[in-house]
């Protein structure tokens, strides 16, 4: 596959799996077990924010595929804050699940904001050379 070729097709499957999980995250948020608010999407937030850009990056060598998981998961988190022309609404801001919600989109932008930044400031992916091709000279004595 050609290089934009390839970069495309990781684009979209990074855009898939982090609007998968953005999704799972958001309707998990009033999760309750025996009563007991557990804010398990807090935890997948935070580590689905910090590994998916990360891994993005790693797989394509595009810092540009490695922001895009981030921003899909901003998209999706404050998608889920407006309310529907039916009057759904999937995040709402009261009590403890409103707290919730708060942390919620508090820490998953944090995380998201430092694995961007992570991203972006790391060093660049040296360019495939063919196979069987040499390795380019070094300019210099060679002696360390």
């Amino acid at each position: 596959m050609s290089g934009a070729g390839e970069r495309l097709g990781w684009s979209l499957t990074v855009v898939a799996v982090a609007a998968w999980l953005a999704l799972v995250e958001v309707f998990w948020l009033p999760l309750r077990v025996g009563g007991v608010l557990v804010p398990v999407s807090v935890v997948v937030a935070v580590v689905g924010n910090l590994l998916l850009p990360a891994a993005a990056l790693r797989w394509s060598g595009s810092r540009l595929v490695g922001v895009l998981p981030a921003l899909t998961w901003l998209v999706v988190a404050v998608g889920a804050m407006v309310r529907r022309p039916e009057g759904d609404l999937v995040m709402t801001g009261g009590g403890a699940t409103g707290v919730v919600n708060l942390v919620f989109l508090m820490v998953g932008v944090l995380a998201a904001a430092f694995s961007v930044g992570r991203v972006l400031a790391g060093p660049r992916r040296p360019p495939a050379r063919p196979e069987g091709a040499a390795a380019p000279h070094r300019a210099g004595s060679g002696a360390r």
